[in-house]
């Protein structure tokens, strides 16, 4: 049996890492000897005629996609396409919107075939094999699908309880060469669960609020491979990696007693790290936490059920200050509660967190199917203005409250972006004259290389304009990468010497490689590494 797994459109702007889940579901499907292929909608450009060759090539028998709710219908719009061209694929999606969303999305969409609901690994396996061998479906735990017009829900699949029995994830499946181009961090998880109960987040209820914990020697065994792969960035991408201070430590020790050399970061809550774990997180290679502190009204923190205080804020961030490690955060606006008094309130706290070396972000509440915000909406005073699922990207307004509106919240986010934006050019006005520190042209320099492959990789810039017809002596690297450059400017609106050095760059990391074969010239992009 083949199985073709779907990574649908995200924006680049939300920094994606090579989708671990589908590695994870692609490395369960290999073990059991089931074909697998991925195609990741994220760093290809898609289009039908793309999508047509890949069936035609594969001829999956079945088609599963992972969406969370922003890139929902992205999703759907590939499982359109799939149906249109061969009916008879079987079409499923997993994540978490379609675990909270289950009856609505079959009954709108009726060219999905199934959802699986929750962990995804045990259900995907059954599920195939039931389908290789004709069975029934209702035997697979943890799946909806229609029968008779009727939606039917199978009994709910266990969580898996030792994670230590999951194959790695197949990354080899994965284009981690175009993520890494990218600048992108990779990612892994440690554990799988979360404790707390805050009501805009999901979490809890996909992953369950029993942790559950992968053994350190486990660990580090996949974070010496991932290492390997020479990413920038490693992220552990646990919900709270510092939420079980044995676990977060053993891990720590395991690391710095195979004096591994990493660069890593994570998110904590302000509440479970100390002087001690912080310090010896720093000691395994730790740069980096990312905290969520939401608000900086203490009735918003309580209404949210976010169990912090904002004197843990300020301590978590002065301890990560003294131990080197830099602290970033997120707050998000709409709250419960919010008023034009209270997002004043956040935004003169994130100031004064930044004067203690942190850096951070505001989202706008974002209320997602499965979430007791949404569910319990009335309850908590949040109007929510539409169900267009495009929009749930959290970076423009989709729910009021009695104390602010709409307009308010984009108007607010709007004007960090102008801010944002006014920053960047000021940098590189001063970049000009050499004014500009080393930092802040390494910021920008990053941000216009990320901008530029983005393009190069999603308007297949290589692939059209990266191979000649050559005849005559052998050209060094040098000249070809001129000839590359110079085809490159006439395509896009980018400066000459940023071209240049982002293809150096490129070249230099084994991303991007030059083969002379034969009479010909020819510049790719290594996509599998």
């Amino acid at each position: 049996m083949r199985v073709l797994l779907i990574n649908p459109y995200y924006p680049i702007s939300e920094t994606p890492s090579p989708p671990l889940g589908l590695a994870y579901l692609a490395s369960a499907l290999c073990e059991a000897g089931i074909e697998v292929k991925i195609l990741d909608l994220v760093v290809y450009p898609y289009s039908q005629t793309m999508l047509q060759n890949v069936l035609e090539k594969f001829q999956p028998q079945l088609v599963g996609l992972t969406a969370v709710t922003m890139t929902f219908d992205n999703g759907m719009g590939v499982i359109r396409d799939i149906k249109r061209l061969n009916p008879d694929i079987l079409s499923v999606m997993g994540g978490p919107h379609v675990t909270f969303c289950t009856r609505e999305t079959l009954k709108k969409h009726s060219e999905l075939d199934m959802l699986v609901l929750g962990e995804g690994e045990r259900t995907i396996v059954d599920l195939c094999r039931a389908v290789d061998t004709g069975s029934d479906w209702d035997g697979v735990n943890g799946i909806a699908y229609r029968k008779h017009s009727e939606i039917c829900h199978t009994a709910p699949r266990d969580p898996i309880a030792d994670l230590d029995e999951l194959p790695d994830p197949a990354r080899g499946l994965l284009p981690l060469g175009r993520y890494r181009a990218l600048g992108m961090p990779i990612s892994l998880t440690t554990s799988r669960g979360c404790p707390f109960k805050c009501i805009f987040c999901v979490g809890r209820k996909m992953v369950g609020s029993r942790v559950r914990y992968r053994s350190p020697g486990n660990v580090v065994d996949e974070l010496e491979y991932v290492n390997s792969l020479n990413f920038h960035q490693i992220n552990i991408a646990d919900d709270l990696f510092t939420a079980n201070r044995k676990h977060c430590l053993a891990v720590c020790d395991e690391i710095v007693d195979r004096r591994l050399e990493l660069r890593w970061t994570s998110f904590a809550r302000v509440d479970t790290v100390s002087e001690e774990i912080l310090a010896r997180m720093k000691a395994a290679g730790c740069s980096a936490v990312s905290f969520g502190i939401e608000s900086g009204n203490p009735q918003i923190l309580k209404t949210i059920k976010k169990g912090i205080t904002r004197e843990q804020v300020v301590e978590a961030v002065d301890m990560c200050r003294r131990s080197g490690i830099t602290p970033h955060a997120s707050f998000i606006l709409g709250l419960p509660g919010e008023t034009r008094q209270t997002i004043r309130q956040t935004l003169d706290f994130g100031e004064q967190l930044k004067e203690l070396g942190l850096s951070f972000g505001f989202h706008l509440l974002a209320p997602f199917p499965g979430t007791e915000i949404r569910e319990n909406s009335d309850q908590y005073g949040i109007k929510i203005l539409t169900d267009d699922w495009s929009e749930y990207h959290a970076n423009r307004a989709i729910v009021e409250t009695p104390g602010v509106d709409r307009q308010t919240l984009d108007k607010i986010v709007i004007g960090w972006e102008d801010e944002y934006t006014l920053l960047l050019a000021d940098i590189q006005q001063r970049m000009l004259k050499e004014a500009a520190s080393a930092q802040e042209a390494d910021q920008v320099n990053n941000l216009e290389r990320i901008v530029l492959v983005y393009d190069l990789m999603m308007k297949n810039v290589i692939e059209q304009n990266g191979s000649w017809p050559h005849a005559g002596q052998p050209l060094s690297t040098e000249d070809t990468l001129k000839i590359l450059s110079d085809k490159i400017s006439t395509e896009l609106e980018a400066r000459p010497q940023l071209i240049r050095d982002t293809l150096i760059h490129a070249l230099h990391h084994g991303d991007l490689i030059c083969q002379e074969s034969g009479n010909t010239i020819r510049w790719q992009w290594v996509d599998y590494i």
